[in-house]
């Protein structure tokens, strides 16, 4: 059974023959030239980027409006929220509801939308030195890693680049009261979610992955030595929801399109989602956000 998250749908729309169209505002400027170009600086976290789903979400919009190009600086959600409060991107793709509060407290960021999910999993060797196979939750499989790791039996990746799954990793070691930083199994990267999946891969390591990358690099044999060892869709601690919002301090037309695609992607996000996941053989990489999401949210965000 599927976790249900998500929305409640704030834009226009008509009914055509039984089916639910949705709206997007009106092209602006459609007279421009080809050569007049509006770029749009979003950062995202790197899953997202990876697996191809932002560059998926940019050639549909492109389809309505050609003469505006969205660049993608792909970092984890730390650096992305820091790049929007420098005034260095005009908008933020990120997955980790706790700090993304604090930025929105701030002043920093506005106009929310998450528009997508995809759960957290622990993977590790098909072995499983730790005994993960059978966990109850997270935070219990992430004890039988520490346990095994401290008996030399088992070695963990960090990414260790504040991204958003690299939080959710120090919070389930903050519950458990644990802090593995400098211990001789606790192996810190900081990369991004495919890289460190191939280091785990390599050293016949544990790491906590969103499902999406590791799906993807699975399909295509990247990962021949890692197997899921714990997903759950309903421990909230592995739910992992994505979300944009509008850097305050960006203006002008850059803020007009990068509001606009935004509202494209989260109007849209059904169809866009589930073509995404078509067009990579069927995957079920990410799921559009449906139901619940403002409840999930807040309450992730302030756990």
């Amino acid at each position: 059974m599927r976790l249900a998250v998500v929305a409640v749908v704030v834009a226009v729309a008509v009914v055509v023959a039984g089916s639910t169209i949705a709206l997007v505002a009106p092209r602006l400027n459609p007279g421009r030239s080809a050569a007049a170009t509006t770029r749009v600086r979003v950062a995202t976290t790197t899953s997202l980027y990876v697996t191809g789903l932002l560059d998926y979400l940019a050639g549909e919009f492109r389809k309505l409006y050609p003469w505006v190009e969205v660049d993608f600086i792909a970092v984890g959600t730390g650096a992305a929220l820091r790049l929007a409060e420098r005034g260095d991107v005009c908008a933020v793709f990120v997955h980790a509801p706790d700090l993304e509060r604090v930025y929105v407290e701030r002043g920093v960021l506005v106009g929310r939308r998450t528009f997508a999910y995809s759960y957290l999993i622990l993977v590790g060797p098909r072995e499983d030195p730790a005994g993960v196979r059978g966990s109850g939750s997270l935070a219990e499989a992430f004890r039988r890693v520490s346990t095994a790791g401290a008996s030399g039996r088992a070695v963990f990746v960090s990414r260790g680049d504040r991204s958003g799954t690299q939080l959710r990793e120090l919070k389930v070691w903050e519950l458990l009261g644990l802090n593995p930083e400098g211990a001789d199994w606790y192996r810190s990267c900081g990369c991004g979610m495919d890289v460190a999946l191939m280091i785990a891969n390599e050293l016949r390591a544990y790491t906590l992955s969103d499902a999406s990358t590791y799906l993807l690099l699975r399909s295509r044999g990247r990962l021949q030595d890692l197997e899921v060892v714990y997903s759950s869709d309903v421990d909230p601690l592995t739910v992992n929801l994505y979300s944009a919002y509008l850097a305050s301090s960006c203006g002008g037309l850059e803020r007009e399109y990068a509001e606009l695609f935004i509202e494209f992607t989260y109007v849209n996000r059904v169809r866009l989602v589930e073509g995404f996941n078509s067009v990579r053989g069927g995957l079920p990489l990410f799921y559009p956000a449906t139901s619940r999401e403002e409840e999930l949210w807040w309450r992730m965000s302030s756990s």
